[in-house]
Parts: structure tokens; sequence; C-alpha cells
């Protein structure tokens, strides 16, 4: 398979890196909403999991598994089996560091840490892509040029954070 390097190191063209954050995955196994904003996200998520999903190399980690695992028991286990399989990212002393000035720095808020968390594993295990359907502080364009500032400062590359219906390819 070609690769290049696009200054985040080896980019496999066909196998970009993605983390995938909660918020998808509790889209794809929720009952169907009736609010019409939910069920289009829903719809949206089922497309790009079905459709997309392939061209990624799919990642998440212990935070995800943690929210994931949250709630009513029947719903927790349907996240949880979907997540069954997909390569979990390490969180060490450089994410743990990355997610504190996220949060010392007043860019996420104090209630934000694991979003802080998922910003930094993506960043520091050099995700090209984080997706997610949390538009207050993950996939939110206000905050992305102050993340992305912080993480260039400390020597790492954002990942693009976005939303599936961003990420449906060319």
């Amino acid at each position: 398979m070609a690769t290049q390097d696009m200054g985040r190191g080896r980019l496999e063209m066909a196998n970009a890196t993605l983390y995938v954050e909660t918020t998808i995955v509790s889209y794809l196994t929720a009952w169907p909403g009736r609010d019409l904003v939910v069920a289009a996200r829903q719809q949206i998520t089922g497309e790009w999991w079905k459709e997309q999903r392939h061209r990624f190399s799919v990642f998440a980690s212990q935070f995800v598994l943690d929210e994931a695992s949250q709630g009513d028991p029947d719903a927790a286990r349907r996240r949880l089996d979907l997540l069954k399989g997909i390569p979990l990212l390490k969180s060490d002393e450089a994410v743990v560091e990355l997610a504190e000035e996220l949060i010392r720095e007043s860019i996420l808020p104090a209630k934000a840490v694991t979003d802080a968390f998922h910003i930094s594993l993506a960043a520091v295990h050099r995700m090209d892509y984080l997706l997610t359907w949390n538009c207050r502080h993950l996939a939110n364009a206000e905050m992305a040029v102050s993340v992305g500032r912080l993480i260039r400062g400390k020597g790492y590359e954002p990942s693009v954070i976005c939303t599936p219906d961003e990420l449906m390819g060319g």
C-alpha cells in the first residue's frame, strides 16, 4: 500500500487513522430518535459506519469504554458490543499533561476533562481524525483555533475534529 508523509508520520492513503469518540457509538446503538436532529444524526452515523468506516483504521480508548458503559444496562451492552475489537489508545504522561493544559488554559471547561482527554489522546497518538457529535467541546469551530494552537505549541499536530457528515468521502 502506498504511503506518504503528511507531517504526522506515515499516513496510509487508504487507511487514515481515526479516533472514535463515545457519541458516535451512542448514535449507532440508540433506539431511533423522535427528535428530527437526533434521527438525522443517527441516520448519518449509520451510513458513515456502514459505507465509510472501512477507509479508516479506527481506534477508541478506555475513556470511550468507560463512557459507553454508563447508563441503561441494555444500551451500555449494545455500545460495548460495538466497540469490541477496536484497538484502544493508551493514556500516558504526555496525554495527561496535554489534557491538563487544555483545562488549565481554559480552552475547555473543567467539567469537560474527558473531552480534553479525547483531544489529547488523538493528538499524542497522531490520529488523523477525531470523529464525534459533541459539538459543544470537540467539533466546535470556535474552540478549534485555540485547541490547535496549544497542541502545536506542545509539539503535536492536532487531529481534524469532525462529525460523520463531514467525513463521507469525496
